[in-house]
């Protein structure tokens, strides 16, 4: 008996490691989704080896690692300057086995076809996990909008929707904002597709309230986070109440953390951006901090100028800050393992990732063995995803929900992801590592439908 357990395991291995070099080999210099691919196929591997005949014969890691469809085009607009610029424009459709490709729209100059794919095969596990039917996707562009006239992005945004209109819709790909794509840049493209298509549907999401989008979308990423956060805490004898909480970023997911963070009664004492980062004792001023990024579109550090009392400190570093929760929110491999020693050595016992992939495989491994919660992005960061797939319902049933409707919703997906990642560790008997467990229950329901659907 135990010959033949040994026998299947040495098969399962195999096989996973069969596919992850076979990903290598056919995706080179894509480092990212190499490192997304791995760090899914090693968490699965009991899943797998308790399939591996069944997956083997239907070469379902095969095409689950392979995106469906990866479209790039360019993108050529006028400046301001009566010059023509030309961008990299991109759609990576990675699985529809579960609903219409759902995954947001990045505008940023480290924007290529690794980092996108690697963010779709994300966003697959993620999406599932939500329980809400919709598959997973990426896309963007090396555009830059930072610095750009409104006239420029809007220049940008028709050009990019004038390719892209041709491959989405409300029932095939609905596109959403990230990195540099905000409430401006949907409304362009939104009014580009409409007036290609004619068509006034749902088919993107984070549109502005008077034309189809949802209340509480702004905050639902950010919120989502510190939801489940407080859900895994209660669930291990803790509370959120009385906690000192470090938050990198101070994007769109990094302030509504800590808004809801500090209406749950956490003292959240730090904030970045990618120049440098603020550390006020006396906890986060939330106000001031809206003014400077949503109003002012200003850098972290002018924060020191209306708080005397806090400090801003150039570079990286915010993760020597001693704090009892970890959050990052700012940007893929942002915390390495020197960065999860420094924060076990000052007493953090809790990490979840609001970004997507911000802590290295070192770093995750790192608290995993050291006894530290850790929520992995594809579930703690799904808030803002599912708030996206809400948006969709309201659309298509012509309604909008109030805030309050739509938070709870929110709050009862996050609790039923918690449960889900929680359980499926618990199946496989590892208790407590979200990640596989995300992963397992992420994983579960995309390949029963694959498997249901015959070879596609």
């Amino acid at each position: 008996m135990v010959n033949v357990e040994n026998h299947k395991e040495e098969k399962s291995m195999s096989y996973v490691d069969e596919v992850y070099e076979r990903v290598v080999k056919q995706n080179p210099g894509e480092a990212e989704f190499h490192q997304a691919v791995k760090e899914v196929l090693d968490s699965l591997r009991l899943v797998i080896d308790a399939n591996e005949e069944k997956y083997r014969k239907m070469a379902l890691l095969e095409r689950l690692v392979e995106p469906e469809r990866v479209i790039s085009f360019r993108i050529p607009w006028v400046d301001d300057n009566g010059q023509v610029q030309v961008n990299k424009g991109y759609r990576v459709q990675f699985n529809s086995a579960i609903g219409p490709y759902k995954g947001g729209l990045r505008l940023h100059p480290s924007v290529n076809q690794g980092i996108l794919k690697f963010l779709g095969f994300e966003q697959v596990f993620k999406n599932s996990l939500t329980g809400l039917p919709i598959g997973g996707g990426k896309g963007g562009s090396n555009f830059d909008p930072k610095g750009k006239s409104d006239r420029e992005v809007m220049a940008f945004c028709q050009s990019f929707m004038t390719e892209l209109y041709k491959y989405i819709g409300a029932d095939q790909d609905v596109p959403a904002g990230d990195i540099g794509v905000g409430a401006r840049e949907i409304g362009y493209m939104y009014g580009q597709y409409k007036r290609l298509t004619g068509l006034y549907e749902g088919v993107l999401t984070g549109k502005g309230l008077t034309y189809g989008g949802s209340l509480a979308r702004t905050q639902a990423t950010g919120y989502g986070l510190v939801y489940i956060v407080d859900e895994m805490l209660k669930h291990n004898g803790n509370e959120l109440a009385g906690k000192t909480v470090v938050v990198s970023g101070s994007g769109n997911v990094a302030i509504y953390a800590t808004e809801k963070a500090q209406q749950l009664g956490a003292r959240v004492v730090a904030l970045s951006d990618s120049n440098g980062y603020i550390y006020d004792k006396d906890g986060i001023k939330l106000d001031i901090v809206k003014d400077i990024k949503e109003v002012r579109r200003g850098r972290i550090k002018e924060y020191v100028d209306a708080v005397p009392t806090a400090v801003y400190t150039e570079g990286k570093g915010i993760w020597s800050i001693p704090c009892d929760i970890a959050l990052p929110c700012a940007t893929q491999n942002e915390l390495n393992l020197d960065d999860a020693k420094a924060l076990k050595a000052n007493g953090c016992f809790a990490v979840a990732e609001g970004a997507n992939m911000p802590s290295t495989r070192e770093a995750t491994d790192f608290f995993q063995e050291n006894g530290m919660m850790f929520m992995p992005g594809k579930a703690a960061n799904a808030g803002g995803v599912a708030t996206s797939a809400l948006e969709m319902s309201q659309n298509s049933l012509r309604l909008s929900w109030s805030f309050e409707e739509v938070d709870e919703k929110l709050h009862g997906i996050m609790v039923g992801i918690y449960a889900k990642a929680a359980d499926a560790a618990e199946r496989y008997g590892v208790k407590s590592n979200y990640v596989a467990g995300a992963n397992i229950a992420g994983f579960e329901k995309v390949v029963e439908a694959m498997m249901a659907q015959g070879v596609v």
